[in-house]
């Protein structure tokens, strides 16, 4: 499953990255592999999309989560 799919209210954890989009930049936003992440809301027009990680607030483009893989979260 990938992040851009997760609907707001729902959580997941991080298990990886495809390629094409440098990894650095999701790791310096805290979405490392094992990492519970929650959708929190989207924009008007859908773009961008709020997450919780970790205790702070990040905002991505739909196109950019489309590059992170997660599963539904147990929690």
């Amino acid at each position: 499953m990938r992040l851009d799919t997760l609907p707001p209210g729902s959580s997941a954890v991080v298990v990886g990255y495809a390629t094409g989009r440098p990894r650095h930049r999701f790791v310096e936003m805290g979405l490392v592999p094992g990492v519970l992440i929650t959708a929190l809301r989207r924009a008007p027009f859908g773009d961008p999309v709020a997450y919780a990680v970790m205790g702070s607030r990040i905002a991505l483009r739909r196109s950019d989560a489309a590059f992170v893989f997660i599963e539904p979260a147990d929690r």
